[in-house]
């Protein structure tokens, strides 16, 4: 289903619709407009993703005793070695 519906914008943003429309880049100002918000959707879904996988990581290392922590100097040895010889050190 198609609504028909007023928006306004601002001139610089209308110069950039009327930009990719002549472009060839959109067909019309309403294509690029739903093209806009089709990837601010995705956006917010996959931010919504990342936050969720974020918060089940956060809450599992909670869960981890602290004799399963590792020592930091432990954790980035390897890396400090790899710099360390790409330093030349």
């Amino acid at each position: 289903m198609t609504v028909k519906t007023t928006l306004s914008f601002t001139d610089r943003h209308h110069q950039f619709l009327s930009e990719k429309v002549g472009q060839g880049v959109f067909a019309t100002q309403s294509a690029a407009v739903a093209a806009a918000l089709e990837q601010m959707m995705q956006d917010e879904q996959e931010r919504d993703v990342a936050l969720g996988a974020l918060a089940h990581e956060i809450r599992a290392r909670m869960e981890t005793p602290r004799e399963a922590f590792i020592d930091h100097d432990d954790a980035f040895a390897a890396a400090r070695r790899t710099i360390g010889v790409a330093r030349g050190a």
